[in-house]
């Protein structure tokens, strides 16, 4: 049986060897730890051996766990479906939202930054499509509207436009889709230079990631291991935005 440092070790070497073999600064890469479902003490866990980034896909969780490691200096990331009424109570606690696919969030997440001094860093969340090319099930802005929603993000007080973000689509090679994801993060990018980070691969596809220029890789499989779910549900299928698996 592995521990978490043999996984931590694991994907590190994952991450920085797919980074050389981009051409590319494996310190340029954040490994994010989607911790999901898993304890406050198993965050505790991997954070004494160094790993700072945590990510979480309910609200309601990510503010217990939140409250239960105050000492510890960690980075707080939501990368599920965000509801315009839990937007508040993600940004009190600072955490970078990945999943921003409509002006009304991000605007809620405006009002928040705003009361609380402390702009709200976003990601706007890009449907990629299915294999067939028919929108996913995993949530996201439609490509076409992304420059216009990301100069309106942009204008937004209260939040940072930081990247985009997308999840492969089921049944198809991720490698293609990802490249798409970073032609239209260059075209942000052209607009808005501040929007230089791509949050894109994860425990299965992160190297097909690397080599499209992902700067945040989300990982939670590989890292926590498989954790056993309700009868009748998988891990990409659970509610409240939990399409961003490991």
């Amino acid at each position: 049986m592995t521990t978490p440092a043999d996984r931590l070790r694991a994907v590190r070497d994952r991450v920085d060897a797919a980074a050389r073999a981009a051409g590319r600064d494996p310190a340029s890469v954040t490994l994010l730890a989607v911790s999901k479902t898993w304890p406050a003490a198993t965050v505790r866990e991997l954070a004494a051996l160094g790993q700072a980034d945590f990510g979480e896909n309910r609200a309601q969780e990510l503010a217990g766990k939140a409250a239960e490691l105050t000492d510890l200096p960690l980075r707080w990331h939501f990368v599920g479906q965000l509801q315009r009424n839990k937007a508040a109570a993600v940004a009190r606690l600072g955490a970078v939202v990945h999943s921003v696919d409509r002006l009304s969030l991000a605007r809620a997440l405006g009002r928040a930054g705003a009361e609380a001094g402390r702009p709200v860093e976003v990601f706007l969340q890009v449907d990629l499509g299915g294999p067939q090319g028919e929108a996913a099930a995993r949530g996201g802005a439609d490509p076409a509207e992304v420059p216009a929603l990301a100069d309106a993000v942009a204008d937004t007080e209260g939040v940072s436009l930081r990247g985009l973000m997308a999840v492969a689509p089921r049944g198809a090679a991720p490698g293609p889709a990802f490249a798409r994801l970073a032609a239209l993060a260059e075209r942000v990018r052209a607009d808005h230079p501040g929007a230089r980070d791509l949050s894109a691969g994860m425990s299965a596809d992160l190297e097909d990631a690397l080599v499209a220029g992902s700067t945040l890789v989300r990982v939670g499989t590989a890292l926590f291991g498989v954790r056993p779910l309700p009868c009748g549900q998988d891990e990409s299928h659970q509610s409240h935005g939990s399409q961003q698996p490991g």
